[in-house]
């Protein structure tokens, strides 16, 4: 045991500590003195790594596979609906949620980011560009969801996800019906993608600079790679492109003085960055 003081800074002075006994002197005990409560694991550590939601091995990990698995499920599970006990509420939920998220990856996403793409090179031709006509800043209008798709509440998927799991807990679903309705396979938990890092190489063809990358193994659990560059004018990294291949071509006009440009680029799944950033690669352009 030793002699504890409140105000001495030690992490195991907290009120309710068991091995805190409070007295003149107050003292701790250790490890062996009798009366010991060995330490158990904080129920929330901290700083814990933020984990990704688990995937279900019946859930595509590519975004095009998750649109056509949504539109499959949507169809069927009207059919199955009497045999599984679904009542008509619930199956015009869940087809409503099954298609309002296939807009949003089909149509959606894919439209923003282009109209996205298009504001960077406008941003280019504004810093660097040449021409005699005046920048117009494009605008953007969200493509028209199908006729019957309207927005959802917030989680979609989380409410798939858990009828599907009634449906595979219900002793009347069938492997013949999992099958049909494309919900075979049990939870699994994603592989740990913070430490994933994609390789690059940039090399000057004429006047255009050939990005090239690869999954490194994990292309069943990313959905795209985001290449950035740095034009060597004091303002970093700027987004050039996010796209599922692996390859891109910067076109930018090379400027007159010889300038050094450098490129990076990182994975994404879904809406966000995963993994770090590649090493940076440069290149000598112009002069």
């Amino acid at each position: 045991m030793r002699i504890a003081y409140w105000d001495s800074g030690d992490p195991e002075m907290y009120f309710d500590n068991p091995n805190l006994r409070w007295g003149s002197p107050s003292y701790l005990l250790e490890a062996g003195d009798p009366g010991y409560v060995p330490p158990t694991p904080p129920v929330n550590p901290i700083n814990p790594r933020k984990k990704r939601m688990k995937h279900n091995k019946y859930w595509p990990r590519r975004q095009g596979d998750q649109v056509i698995w949504l539109k499959a499920f949507s169809t069927q599970l009207a059919n199955f609906a009497t045999p599984l006990g679904l009542t008509p509420a619930q199956v015009t939920a869940i087809t409503a949620d099954c298609l309002w998220l296939a807009y949003l990856l089909e149509a959606w996403l894919p439209d923003l980011r282009q109209w996205a793409q298009s504001g960077t090179d406008v941003l280019n031709a504004a810093e660097t560009g040449a021409g005699t006509d005046v920048i117009a800043l494009p605008g953007w209008t969200a493509p028209t969801p199908p006729t019957g798709v309207t927005p959802q509440l917030p989680g979609s998927l989380t409410r798939i996800f858990a009828l599907v799991q009634t449906i595979r807990d219900n002793p009347k679903c069938t492997d013949a019906i999992a099958t049909t309705l494309g919900i075979v396979g049990a939870a699994a938990a994603d592989p740990d993608l913070s430490a994933v890092q994609p390789p690059l190489a940039a090399t000057v063809i004429g006047a255009e600079v050939d990005l090239k990358s690869g999954w490194g193994g994990n292309s069943a659990y990313l959905d795209n790679i985001e290449f950035q560059k740095d034009w060597g004018d004091g303002k970093g990294f700027v987004s050039l492109t996010i796209t599922a291949s692996l390859t891109f071509t910067d076109t930018a006009p090379h400027p007159a003085a010889r300038t050094a440009w450098a490129y990076r680029a990182i994975y994404r799944v879904g809406n966000r960055q995963v993994g770090v950033f590649s090493n940076p690669v440069s290149v000598g352009v112009g002069g």
